[in-house]
């Protein structure tokens, strides 16, 4: 009985923080979400040099194609970041970022490191919630036209989006035997469950939301760093990817778990 009051309460807790942040809570989430993408595309230009000298140098593909990969992630990240924050094009803007987180795992070898993949796996998991709620912008220009209750495709790249996000929390976990690190790998597991699954949804993203933010704020604190010292650059990439998840949960927590979801098929039982 007390469990149930208990979740009872942070349910009318995480409502009341929804009634009050609604109309701001999207546009929150969106600038979140692109932060990686806006950093790195700026990164790009404050590293031209190095940048090129690095792609040249690993593929040995020379310095017109070296260029040409440094301009396009320049040009198509910052494009893409303008595009979805005036909400003009979004849908163009995050198939245009899905193909630089792929041409990124590709050329920087993400893909043959599991933490990192995960992670880029991940932003795609807030890319495509925002697709999502891009269709669902598209769908409210036609108010009053009958349609289905949900469309397959949103309600899929609800699915999809909530499942890659979690992603990044299977980088997180700790595997040594202090009670800490327990305590913080079976709630973390547990909360990233219910997401995933849609159970509980708004109440677990926003859990989720605020470990992630206190994990970031202390583990990343760039900051901290000399500009000088690598470390400082490991750290703040680690800060805007991490951010972007956030961005992505904050969708997730404003938007809802979609049509394939325990909650939502609460409501038909």
């Amino acid at each position: 009985m007390a469990q149930n009051d208990l979740m009872s309460n942070a349910e009318d807790v995480a409502d009341q923080f929804l009634r009050v942040t609604k109309q701001y809570l999207p546009h929150v989430a969106r600038l979140c979400l692109i932060s990686t993408f806006l950093e790195d595309g700026i990164r790009m230009w404050f590293q031209w040099s190095e940048q090129k000298e690095y792609i040249e140098t690993t593929w040995g593909c020379g310095f017109f194609l070296a260029t040409l990969f440094v301009l396009i992630n320049l040009l198509g990240q910052l494009g893409g970041c303008i595009l979805i924050l005036s909400r003009n094009f979004v849908q163009y803007a995050c198939f245009g970022l899905f193909g630089l987180i792929a041409l990124q795992t590709v050329a920087y070898s993400i893909l043959w490191d599991p933490k990192f993949l995960m992670r880029n796996l991940a932003l795609g998991g807030g890319l495509l919630l925002l697709l999502a709620e891009s269709r669902s912008e598209g769908r409210s220009m036609f108010a009053g036209v009958p349609t289905m209750r949900e469309s397959s495709p949103k309600q899929y790249m609800q699915l999809g989006g909530r499942v890659l996000l979690v992603l990044m929390f299977m980088t997180l976990l700790h595997f040594d035997t202090s009670f800490l690190s327990i305590l913080q790998n079976l709630v973390g597991t547990a909360l990233i469950v219910l997401v995933a699954i849609g159970f509980k949804t708004k109440l677990a993203a926003l859990t989720l939301v605020i470990w992630l933010l206190a994990i970031n704020v202390y583990f990343n604190a760039f900051w901290t760093i000399p500009a000088y010292k690598p470390m400082h650059d490991f750290l703040k990439y680690d800060f805007f990817q991490t951010t972007s998840v956030i961005g992505g949960l904050l969708l997730v927590v404003a938007l809802g778990p979609g049509g394939v979801s325990m909650d939502e098929k609460k409501k038909e039982w």
